[in-house]
């Protein structure tokens, strides 16, 4: 009996979370308007818009060969640190 009820409990929250998780990710699509007056007020531009401005490089990976040395310290000091009593149990 209570493994009947855990099984239901299981696949009754699975399947809330999969609605609640399919209602927060479906958008609508745009309702169109039945005269097409106020389009033209999306078409009118009265500035031109600037050109971006690009502030990386193009290849480069300095952020990328930085944060992977921060990475491998993060891993690789821990381990030295415990080394010593790691070979003390052997």
């Amino acid at each position: 009996m209570k493994r009947t009820i855990r099984h239901l409990i299981t696949i009754t929250l699975g399947f809330v979370l999969a609605l609640a998780s399919a209602a927060l990710s479906y958008s609508t699509p745009p309702a169109m308007q039945g005269t097409f007056g106020g389009a033209g007020a999306f078409f009118l531009q009265s500035t031109t818009t600037p050109p971006p401005q690009d502030l990386t490089e193009i290849g480069s990976t300095d952020g990328i060969v930085f944060m992977s040395f921060v990475i491998v310290l993060i891993i690789i000091i821990p381990i030295l640190l415990r080394r010593k009593s790691w070979m003390e149990n052997r």
